[in-house]
């Protein structure tokens, strides 16, 4: 809805000269195109759908009070349009008498074409948005009463366009997501995932309260859930449905459709798992047991050596494991999917924590057959330049080697055995010279 440009002459001053024939003619066409663009505008707000729903519908808080302005607005809309089409009527009834008017029907035009040429209508009296100063009976411009109900249709049409936005967009999706809650519902019963035995459950009652409140409320208030344009704009509908309720509850719905998603995969997997669970903790058991064994051979072949004591199998693991197996047999798929979970990581821990028990106790073993190795070596390199023979090489060599093969053996001073036999072998091995000078 567009505002007509100013009239020829000072309108509203009791001096305006009187409009001529062409004055005039470009004048009533001037507001026979604003009257053709104001009408268009009220029929299709008349038949608009967000108008027709807001009409039925059973509203509430801020809508409920914002239609009712709106009402009140339409009914002013029309009484003004309705005085407008008067005055603009007679004007052409008036124009139309002849060709060239008379003095006095020009006289006539031009008063009906200024301001304060139109009667406001009772209806229209003191309405919502005319202003203070416009009262019943009171006289307006053909120009202002066009500006009032260009403001009047805006503000009109921006409640409508609102509401309408937001039934269009919030409860269609709404129902899809309840669809899909629906679908994830029964998967997650199946499975175990229910109400009162699993959290997801839990959740999943939730977020159907949730939706159904949320629902009621978009249909009873849409208005709540519009957000205006914080960009000033004047267009009517300027803003965006408030989704927020809706996103919380769609990503709460999606965690949960994933947390069934892993319970089914626990469900299709759970018999390798159990499995794999029982082997691994088998190893550790093994490997604890070997571990035991070698503490029992290290302190008895091993004198002077802390060897580190080893525990026991974990009788909580295996505990937690035959408690897996009966989820697994009473289909409680929701409980086992966690315990496989931290079965899983702490048996991997479990047989890290054997082997390296078993590294610990055997260490002493590991340092004696590193100390015959060496010994050993270099019997061999000495061999290699014709001393072993050596009288005190061979007597260092027996002191270490009966030193490494008694039980119980004493590591330290068998290292010492062994270094000193190794010092004299280095000063016993001298390089050949290359040449007859001397130079190795």
């Amino acid at each position: 809805m567009g505002v007509p440009g100013p009239f020829p002459g000072s309108a509203g001053r009791p001096d305006a000269p009187v409009l001529d024939r062409e004055e005039v003619d470009r004048a009533l066409a001037r507001l026979g195109a604003e009257y053709e663009a104001i009408e268009t505008s009220l029929l299709a707000l008349q038949d608009h759908a967000g108008r027709r729903l807001l009409e039925g519908a059973e509203l509430s808080g801020v809508s409920k009070e914002r239609w009712a302005e709106t009402e009140r607005s339409l009914a002013v809309l029309w009484a003004l349009f309705d005085a407008y089409t008067e005055v603009l009527t007679a004007a052409r009834e008036l124009r139309g008498r002849r060709r060239w008017p008379s003095a006095e029907e020009l006289a006539e035009l031009s008063a009906l074409l200024r301001d304060g040429a139109v009667t406001v209508p009772a209806a229209a009296g003191d309405g919502p948005g005319t202003g203070e100063e416009l009262r019943a009976g009171g006289r307006i411009g053909l120009e202002e009463l066009v500006g009032r109900l260009n403001g009047l249709y805006a503000r009109s049409l921006d409640v409508i366009v609102a509401a309408d936005a937001v039934w269009s967009a919030l409860p269609a999706r709404i129902d899809l997501l309840a669809e899909e809650l629906q679908r994830t519902r029964s998967l997650a019963h199946s499975v175990g995932v229910r109400p009162g035995e699993h959290p997801a459950g839990d959740d999943l009652e939730r977020i159907t309260e949730e939706l159904t409140r949320l629902r009621a409320r978009v249909i009873a208030d849409p208005l709540a859930f519009w957000v205006s344009s914080g960009a000033g704009s004047a267009a009517p509908g300027g803003g965006r449905p408030d989704t927020a309720r809706y996103d919380r509850a769609a990503r709460a719905l999606e965690d949960i459709r994933r947390e069934v998603a892993a319970v089914l995969d626990v469900r299709q997997d759970a018999e390798r798992r159990l499995m794999l669970l029982r082997d691994v903790l088998s190893r550790a058991d093994r490997t604890l047991t070997e571990a035991r064994q070698a503490r029992g051979e290290v302190l008895a072949k091993i004198a002077a050596s802390e060897v580190p004591a080893v525990s026991g199998p974990s009788t909580v693991l295996h505990e937690q494991l035959a408690a897996a197996a009966e989820y697994r047999r009473r289909a409680q798929w929701h409980r086992l999917s966690p315990l496989l979970d931290s079965l899983e990581e702490r048996a991997e821990d479990e047989l890290q924590r054997a082997r390296e028990s078993l590294t610990a106790v055997t260490a002493p073993l590991a340092v004696r057959a590193e100390l015959r190795g060496r010994l050993d070596a270099y019997r061999a390199r000495l061999a290699r330049h014709g001393l072993a023979g050596d009288p005190l090489l061979m007597e260092r060599y027996d002191v270490a080697r009966r030193m490494l093969w008694s039980a119980p053996c004493d590591l330290r001073a068998a290292e010492q055995a062994v270094w000193r036999y190794q010092e004299a072998a280095a000063e016993a091995v001298v390089p050949e010279p290359r040449d007859g000078r001397g130079e190795p």
